[in-house]
């Protein structure tokens, strides 16, 4: 026991929460010329990216516009009279297909290192100057960065005989740009920013956990064992000191097992991979199946139950010993007999836990899902008598167990969404996802009412008020839905439902007063005398299409815009031309700004110091923050609290 605790202790003390976003790059690049003969070479560029990070493959599937698809990784070479360039780039390794859980497709990945080749010929020519950048985006399983920019300027042969020509790289004949060159000097700025806390996403995730725990409690494989382990501590006994004693640590061992559950699925596959598994389409694929077996299981149409010569031998090793090892060994056997019924919720559980890529994430959702499993063993020891006011084990465990078999069919949906996404089946779009579940919780509310059996219920002469109280909420639930058949946001299940932009009918979709160019915007507000709501967003970004259905789409949250705000939305992918290339300088370094997205991302990085999607800022009219800026969260209320603090920090000023 000190040796488990000597265990969690060190790595809870390892564990280094979420830091705030900074400017990062993934990638390390060199370039170099490759001679192949005296007219012939190849423009090698050697990429190391960093473990857990990955670019995108020099072809993309094709998906059309509205998944979201990123830019592959290509090589521009600058035009040269005489320089003949290859149309093809090749890799040194074959790009991995894995499931993207950003873009929610299956995608090509590069990782590790490995080397881009395009060859060169000269025709007519001596020499030439081989310069130009190579366009790519890196991710991890948790955020992605702008897409990006490597310059290059090699030589190869004889330069000083080549022809002259104006197509040269503009980081040697383009003077670095100062920001008034960019825009509004006053409004480019940078300014002093506080990204908000990520802390609370482990309080949800114990809570989830906790409140797991006491569902499992529940399920009719767990209830009829409660009379039976507090009155084996009770018997033990006679002392009544030593059965409580006893009951705690009967307890203790329950919480124990799960949570060294949690450390070793944490260790066995690493931080990095937990989200990956939990995202990938096979595994979400196989959970949707396992969920519905259960489901069916539940339903009656068959038993789910471990072997008998496990749970026998464990209670028998349990009856034999003496001491906490013998009250381990009940707790081990309540955690196998359990698992039929638990094994849904512990599973789901995970995969909200694998998200966070890190140990917190297992740790804290099983020892909250054991917390809620054993509380109750503690405090029935503590308290006996409460035993005589249980309900015994009958008819309403099965009731509680249709119920659990609904529930694990809605919620099997959201595997089976993600594989869908992955695959671009588009068989299980919105309004499809929505209808299903419309259709589940209107069976939920009559087999509640009782006009629906299954094999193993009873006659029932009347409905229980608290099943006619259930029924209600399910029936009211299910015309909620109803309004996301035509595009409703419906935040309420906007975690669980697949994205807005695969809705095929959408009558929701009204239209912001939006700002695509900064510098106009900001005019716009100064003369408006409003200030101004930033948002860095992206075309491949589908956090940002998912902030767009669940919180802009919403009648509070528009109409605070609306009157309040001159809203700005910059596109950090952005692939149209500027008039002119721009060179700035950036972390002592050159860079090349090509694209209006480059302009934005640049934007971002040097005011504000963060280089992710979506953030969103309030300004003033002097390009001033407000208040800390906001990022990927889903809470309307949270967001409609912001810009009304924002409006009145900007009244007083």
């Amino acid at each position: 026991m000190k040796k488990l605790k000597t265990i969690l202790l060190v790595l809870l003390a390892t564990i280094s929460m979420a830091s705030q976003a900074q400017i990062a790059r993934h990638v390390e690049w060199r370039a170099e010329i490759e001679q192949i003969s005296a007219t012939e070479g190849a423009l090698l560029l050697h990429a190391t990216v960093e473990d857990g990070w990955h670019m995108y493959g020099l072809t993309m599937p094709d998906v059309g516009d509205a998944a979201g698809v990123p830019d592959p990784t290509t090589i521009d070479i600058d035009n040269v009279p005489g320089l003949l360039v290859d149309g093809n780039t090749t890799c040194s390794v074959e790009p991995q297909m894995h499931f993207d859980s950003f873009m929610e497709l299956n995608l090509p990945w590069l990782m590790g290192n490995f080397t881009l080749k395009k060859t060169f010929k000269l025709d007519g020519i001596s020499g030439a100057r081989i310069a130009g950048s190579v366009s790519f985006m890196t991710c991890s399983d948790e955020s992605c960065t702008p897409p990006d920019r490597f310059n290059f300027d090699l030589n190869f042969g004889d330069v000083s005989t080549a022809p002259a020509t104006n197509e040269v790289s503009p980081e040697i004949s383009t003077p670095t740009a100062s920001i008034s060159t960019l825009g509004n000097s006053d409004w480019w700025q940078p300014v002093d920013v506080e990204t908000e806390s990520q802390e609370q996403s482990y309080w949800t995730i114990l809570l989830l956990g906790f409140l797991g725990g006491l569902v499992a409690l529940m399920t009719p494989c767990v209830w009829p064992m409660i009379p039976m382990t507090v009155s084996f501590f009770l018997k033990k006994n006679k002392d009544r000191r030593k059965s409580i004693v006893d009951a705690v640590v009967y307890s203790l061992s329950i919480v124990v097992i799960f949570v060294v559950l949690g450390i070793l699925l944490t260790l066995l596959f690493g931080p990095g991979k937990l989200n990956e598994i939990a995202t990938s389409a096979v595994f979400n694929l196989i959970f949707f199946a396992l969920l519905v077996f259960f489901a069916i299981s539940f339903f009656g149409a068959f038993d789910i139950t471990l072997p008998s010569s496990w749970s026998n031998a464990i209670d028998n090793r349990a009856g034999n010993t003496t001491g906490f090892l013998s009250i381990f060994f009940m707790a081990f056997t309540l955690v196998l007999v359990s698992f039929s019924c638990t094994g849904p919720i512990i599973g789901t559980l995970l995969v909200e836990a694998f998200s966070q890529s890190n140990l917190m994430g297992p740790l804290l959702g099983m020892g909250g899902f054991a917390i809620g499993l054993a509380l109750p063993f503690g405090l029935f020891a503590f308290f006996p008598s409460m035993l005589k006011e249980l309900p015994s084990s009958g008819s309403w465990l099965n009731t509680v167990k249709v119920v659990l078999g609904f529930i694990e069919l809605i919620l099997s949906l959201k595997f089976l969404s993600v594989a869908d996404l992955a695959y671009g089946w588009r068989i299980l779009d919105r309004e499809v996802f929505i209808a299903i579940w419309i259709v589940l919780f209107v069976l939920l509310g009559v087999y509640l009412l009782g006009k629906l059996r299954f094999s193993h219920d009873g006659e029932s002469t009347h409905t229980p008020v608290g099943r006619f109280f259930l029924a209600v909420a399910s029936f009211s639930f299910a015309v909620y839905l109803l309004p996301g058949m035509w595009g409703a946001p419906l935040k309420a299940i906007s975690a669980f439902a697949p994205p807005l932009y695969t809705q095929d009918f959408n009558l929701y979709g009204g239209e912001f007063r939006e700002y695509h160019d900064y510098d106009e915007g900001m005019a716009v507000a100064a003369s408006e005398g409003k200030p101004v709501l930033l948002d860095f967003s992206g075309y491949a970004c589908v956090n940002c299409r998912k902030m767009e259905g669940a919180v802009f789409d919403t009648p509070e949250v528009r109409a605070n815009i609306e009157q309040n705000y001159v809203m700005i939305v910059l596109m950090v992918d952005d692939k149209t031309p500027l008039p002119q290339p721009i060179t700035v300088e950036e972390e002592g370094r050159p860079i090349t700004l090509r694209t209006v997205g480059d302009k934005w991302s640049y934007l971002e990085r040097y005011k504000f110091g963060t280089n992710q999607q979506p953030f969103y800022v309030l300004l003033d009219n002097d390009g001033k923050a407000l208040n800390a800026p906001r990022a990927y969260d889903e809470n309307v209320g949270a967001f409609v609290g912001w810009l009304e603090d924002g409006t009145e920090q900007y009244k007083n000023r």
